[in-house]
C-alpha cells in the first residue's frame, strides 16, 4: 500500500491517468511518484496494476497503459492506428525501408555497436540507414569507443521500445538462423 497515505491506491491511479494523458509522452516512474506523492515502488507497482487492468479482456479499451523500462505512457492500442491516422490525416508512407529495419534489428540485438559493425554485417555502408534511425529516433548515440578514431557507439531508445510495444530490450524475439533453424 502507499506509505504516506496522502491518496489511496485507487485516487493514485486516477491521477496517474490523467497526468499520462496530459502528457502524451513517457513518464519516469520517479516523476510520477513525486507528482502524486508517493515512493517511485509504488509508482511502478501501482502502474503496472493498472497495465494489468487496461488489458483485462471483460473492459476492452483503445488505449494501454505501456510500461517502458523505468517510465510508462498511455498509448493508442496498434489495431486501432488506421481511425486515429485518419481522424488526426496522417498519411501512410512513413513507415522504414528493408535496409533501415535491418540496421535497427543489428542495433537492437548487438548494442552498443559502431557504424563500422553494423556495415561490416550488413556487407554495405550503413550510414543512411543510421540517419534515418537517428531521424525516427529510435536509435541514439550512446558514447564513444575507446579506441582510435573513437567512433560513435548506437543503441536503441525508449521510443524504440514505445513503437515496438516493448518493455525492454530483453523482451525482444530470440534470433534464429537464415534457414529458420535454431
Amino acid at each position: 500500500m502507499l506509505d504516506e497515505k496522502l491518496v489511496t491506491d485507487e485516487e493514485a491511479k486516477r491521477i496517474m491517468e490523467a497526468v499520462l494523458f496530459a502528457a502524451g509522452y513517457p513518464l519516469t516512474f520517479d516523476a510520477l511518484a513525486e507528482i502524486i506523492g508517493i515512493t517511485r515502488e509504488d509508482a511502478e507497482r501501482l502502474a503496472r496494476s493498472y497495465a494489468a487492468e487496461y488489458d483485462a479482456s471483460g473492459l476492452p479499451r483503445g488505449i494501454q497503459l505501456l510500461i517502458l523500462g523505468g517510465a510508462c505512457q498511455l498509448v493508442t492500442k496498434e489495431v486501432f492506428a488506421p481511425y486515429v491516422k485518419s481522424a488526426l490525416g496522417v498519411r501512410s508512407g512513413g513507415n522504414l525501408s528493408k535496409a533501415s529495419l535491418e540496421t535497427l534489428a543489428i542495433i537492437a540485438y548487438n548494442q552498443p555497436v559502431t557504424r563500422a559493425y553494423i556495415d561490416q554485417v550488413r556487407g554495405v555502408d550503413s550510414a543512411h540507414s543510421v540517419g534515418v534511425l537517428l531521424e525516427h529516433e529510435l536509435i541514439e548515440e550512446q558514447g564513444r569507443m575507446d579506441v582510435p578514431g573513437r567512433p560513435r557507439l548506437y543503441g536503441t531508445t525508449e521510443n524504440f521500445l514505445r513503437v515496438f510495444g516493448l518493455s525492454s530490450i530483453t523482451e525482444l524475439p530470440p534470433l534464429t538462423a537464415a534457414g529458420g533453424d535454431a
